[in-house]
């Protein structure tokens, strides 16, 4: 036993010179690391002794990725009508406050139609979350989130804030089949609360929007209605496989 307590002690003290030795001698960025083995027999593990930290960068590869992306701004004009035939807007007073108050919910979905009102396209679907009321201006402040749907072309999704007094700007976060990619931002111009909207799209990311998503639009009005055979869904007034 006392024979095993002094190679124990011999051991460590090997030990410690050697780290002391490792740690004092200059060591060249370029080396690897190197093991060193102690012939100790209580000890007959490996040690390792790190070498020099190399500094190092990882390269973002986001700018090629950019340049990679179409930066041309595409205009696209659509108007969200609601027909009261879908249940919508779902006005949820989580507030449990008699006046809209921050945290009421208002789910929704709208019909939309191309901006000359001669197409169904599809459909809206998404939340808005109240943020404030503004009695002054008889609206309110929405953080909001939606998609538009047009049939086998995809979707785009938004969000930002909304406002019901008077014009808005949401962010264009991406989209599904041709829009795969599509970032820009969106206007939106509130025509009759909260029945008639029309929206002017600045999509950039994307190929060369198809000719039927490119009609001239119909000016902004209260009047403004969708052609009958686009109410109808008439074959010919709609995009292929609608969202509805």
């Amino acid at each position: 036993m006392a024979a095993s307590s002094s190679s124990i002690s011999v051991a460590l003290r090997i030990i410690s010179s050697t780290l002391k030795r490792a740690l004092t001698t200059p060591i060249s960025p370029a080396q690897n690391i190197q093991p060193f083995q102690l012939s100790n027999p209580f000890l007959s593990q490996n040690l390792w002794l790190p070498a020099a930290r190399r500094s190092f960068t990882c390269e973002s590869h986001s700018h090629q990725l950019d340049a990679s992306r179409p930066t041309k701004s595409q205009e696209l004009y659509v108007y969200e009508i609601n027909e009261r035939d879908r249940g919508s807007p779902a006005y949820l007073r989580l507030s449990q406050k008699s006046v809209n108050s921050l945290g009421d919910l208002v789910p929704f979905s709208n019909k939309v139609y191309s901006g000359d009102l001669q197409k169904r396209l599809g459909i809206t679907a998404g939340i808005c979350v109240l943020i404030r009321n503004v009695p002054e201006m008889k609206g309110d402040v929405y953080e909001s989130i939606y998609s538009f749907y047009f049939g086998d072309y995809g979707h785009i999704a938004v969000q930002g804030s909304y406002l019901t007094h008077q014009d808005s700007y949401l962010a264009v976060t991406g989209g599904t089949g041709f829009f795969e990619g599509v970032y820009g931002q969106v206007k939106l111009q509130q025509i009759v609360f909260p029945f008639k909207l029309f929206y002017t799209f600045y999509l950039k990311g994307i190929p060369d929007l198809p000719a039927e998503l490119l009609a001239k639009p119909v000016p902004p009005s209260p009047t403004v209605e969708p052609s009958p055979a686009a109410k109808a869904c008439e074959p010919g007034a709609t995009l292929p496989n609608y969202t509805d």
